[in-house]
């Protein structure tokens, strides 16, 4: 739901008020640059119950962090993003839902040196849950975006990638959860930085519709444990026909419930 409403907090983007979970989050973000949507709300849910610290790396401007903590009572964030005009969306957002006391949004480049992140105030070993939305091309492939801010935010090298998922696993505490969505198509490069890092990983595959291939996957590892993958079966987000979600989706998607996986 756009609530269009002009925002002269940021210079350079016209921006949006676009609400979420059923209006319980109202968010600012650029009119044409990357726009959150069901990548950032599914990833947000898949945050798992009792989690109490979370790291949220290329935050964006924050509705991850903000789906996960309007679930979590409890859960304190920290947001990274290299973008200073969307990091101070982030902020702006953090204001007006309620999350300041919770949220601190800092600017760094997950896959610039990580002195640097550490000297902007991201700790190492730390957070419980870390999120991520990682850039979803290699240079090269796709259609590269025309907005600067939407090109960045979707084109990457692969060797950045690993760069990422090694980030996170520095950055999480012993058994701390690490999940990141991604395009099913590069599942292989995500899932061999992840085995090299983590146990117990958990892939779920995205369906737009019952029998289709998926186009997303969820994955999530565990700093420290030895236990298998497991493959879960796929969900699909929509019926056979039809624009409607299914039941599970529209849950999550009006804030009803989380992702339970």
């Amino acid at each position: 739901m756009s609530l269009d409403q002009p925002n002269a907090f940021v210079k350079h983007h016209s921006v949006t008020r676009d609400a979420f979970l059923g209006n319980r989050l109202t968010l600012s973000q650029p009119r044409n640059g990357f726009r959150a949507g069901l990548d950032s709300v599914l990833l947000g849910a898949a945050v798992r119950f009792g989690s109490t610290s979370l790291l949220d790396l290329g935050s964006g401007v924050g509705t991850a962090s903000f789906v996960a903590m309007a679930h979590h009572a409890d859960l304190q964030a920290l947001l990274v993003e290299r973008d200073p005009e969307i990091a101070a969306l982030a902020r702006d957002n953090a204001l007006e839902n309620g999350f300041a006391a919770r949220a601190q949004i800092i600017m760094a480049d997950v896959a610039g040196p990580a002195a640097a992140r550490q000297e902007a105030g991201m700790a190492v070993n730390a957070y419980a849950s870390i999120i991520a939305n990682p850039p979803f091309f290699n240079r090269g492939e796709g259609t590269l975006a025309t907005n600067a801010g939407r090109a960045g935010a979707r084109h990457m090298e692969e060797a950045a990638l690993d760069h990422w998922i090694r980030t996170a696993a520095g950055a999480a505490q012993a058994g701390g959860e690490v999940i990141f969505v991604y395009p099913a198509a590069g599942l292989a490069a995500l899932l061999a930085g992840f085995e090299k890092r983590f146990g117990a990983i958990a892939i779920l595959p995205l369906l737009p519709r019952p029998g289709a291939a998926a186009g997303r996957v969820l994955i999530r590892g565990i700093k420290g444990s030895r236990a298998p993958l497991t493959l879960l079966a796929g969900r699909a987000l929509h019926g056979e026909e039809g624009r409607a979600f299914q039941p599970e989706f529209d849950a999550i998607f009006r804030g009803e419930s989380r992702l339970i996986w």
